[in-house]
């Protein structure tokens, strides 16, 4: 009795420890976060942002220069921080010119681009425009009509597909040539490849459990606003930043299944009520996230992007890492499922978890390391996502949850390989229906690819037909 009772006191103290873990870290950002706060700007439904940095050729924030905003009947001054951030709030949608009071520039320091000084930039309510001032030695003969290609470093909602890779974007949506085409594939291939990290720990808790988890978005956005948090509010290298977020989603992962989803289980409710129970927690975990860190657009990095070119398609170097890290991560699943005693139990689990035990396999331990490893999974892709699309938010995994139950479903409900090919084709369908569709439509694409597909194969792409009656 004294054994049970030792036993049952461990594992609550686990919890306990987790969770305290996880409430010290948003705590931490909150307490922190200010400390960037005199610069930022946060756009919502009624205001703007025009903002940017300024960093001396040397590389160093330039503090202390003044830049007027002017557009829309108003006027606005702003100053640089100790950081050489700026940022001024607007009303109104529209053009604004941005001028830099080169009086105000650090001794020594001058313009690279002098004819890009003022600078027109378009506004929208609810989003944030960037304005770059690089300094420098003054480039040869600039025109007056040309914008410096870095610009976009400084947008807070710089996209990563035709911005980044400079494709043409005034182009009608009509117009298909072999750049486009080419370029749309690419970003395609690395949008779903990170998608699949996201989405692979959603299918193998689905088929260990029967649980669609609705809160797995959560987890995507945790990733990325520990990223967030080590990177630039401690200050950490982003490499360090990164894998202290995979082992924060890990924890949450291991936490959750410890705190709820193993107690529910052991009371019996059913995948459906385990199911309502996700979208709870999954709008418990947003405001969370919101409170803690604002509801504005944040920028794991902040350093100027480069690019290669590679037979006319043009990629940023953080996207290539990206990709190699979910290459080899997914590689790490592949070869952990099927060649490993705990994969091979992991996929015993999920074809009848009955069986697996009646064979000697610790069903519980199995479904809290799949919850460790789905978990840790999501966590890494909200890491590369949000260097993907340079920007993250307290809502990110939850504008891409649909894109994930899309991939899970088309490519077989309970099978990772099966994520993993759905991934594929939901990244490719919704980069390359910007070819004939606009932008801001493509992901409705890709869900209409998705009923089309289970209209011929309901079972998904890799997944088993089940006989019915």
């Amino acid at each position: 009795m004294h054994g049970a009772v030792v036993h049952g006191v461990r594992p609550a103290r686990a919890r306990a420890t987790l969770v305290v873990l996880f409430l010290a870290l948003l705590m931490c950002a909150w307490w922190v976060a200010p400390a960037h706060a005199a610069s930022e700007c946060v756009p919502d439904a009624s205001i703007a942002c025009i903002q940017g940095r300024i960093r001396t050729a040397d590389g160093d924030p330039a503090t202390g220069v003044t830049i007027t905003v002017e557009g829309q009947g108003f006027t606005g001054e702003a100053v640089t921080d100790d950081d050489g951030r700026w940022a001024v709030e607007v009303t109104e949608d529209g053009e604004y010119t941005v001028t830099l009071d080169v009086a105000t520039l650090p001794a020594g320091e001058v313009l690279r681009n002098p004819a890009d000084n003022p600078r027109t930039v378009v506004a929208d309510v609810g989003a944030s425009a960037g304005a770059l001032f690089p300094l420098g030695a003054p480039a040869s003969a600039p025109s007056p009509g040309d914008s410096p290609s870095p610009s976009v470093s400084d947008s807070e909602s710089a996209p990563p597909t035709d911005a980044e890779a400079g494709v043409e974007d005034s182009a009608p949506p009509g117009s298909i040539t072999f750049p486009r085409v080419a370029q749309q594939f690419t970003s395609g291939i690395i949008f779903g490849l990170l998608l699949a990290l996201a989405s692979i720990g959603l299918s193998l808790i689905y088929g260990t459990t029967g649980l669609s988890s609705f809160s797995h978005g959560e987890q995507v956005t945790l990733g990325a606003l520990a990223a967030y948090v080590f990177a630039q509010l401690m200050d950490l290298p982003l490499l360090v930043a990164g894998i202290l977020a995979v082992v924060v989603g890990a924890l949450s992962g291991y936490a959750q299944d410890a705190a709820i989803w193993k107690p529910l289980r052991k009371k019996g409710l059913g995948p459906v009520q385990l199911m309502i129970i996700t979208i709870g927690l999954s709008m418990v975990l947003q405001y969370t996230f919101a409170f803690f860190l604002g509801a504005g657009r944040l920028r794991i990095s902040i350093a100027t992007p480069t690019s290669i070119n590679v037979g006319g398609v043009i990629i940023a170097h953080q996207s290539i890492i990206s990709t190699a890290i979910s290459l080899v991560a997914l590689g790490g699943v592949a070869y952990f499922l099927q060649r490993t005693w705990t994969g091979r139990a992991t996929r015993a689990v999920a074809d009848n978890p009955a069986l697996a035990a009646a064979s000697g396999i610790n069903v519980e331990r199995i479904i809290r390391l799949v919850w460790v490893i789905g978990a840790g999974l999501a966590a890494l892709g909200g890491v590369l996502i949000g260097l993907y699309f340079n920007v993250t938010s307290w809502n990110m995994g939850g504008t891409i949850l649909l894109l994930m139950f899309a991939a899970v479903t088309l490519g077989g409900l309970g099978t990772a390989f099966g994520a993993l090919v759905g991934s594929i084709v939901i990244g490719l369908v919704s980069e390359m229906s910007s070819l004939v569709i606009p932008s801001d439509l493509r992901y409705a694409g890709a869900l209409a690819i998705l009923i089309l597909v289970l209209l011929v194969r309901p079972q998904g792409i890799l997944g088993r037909a089940e006989r019915i009656g």
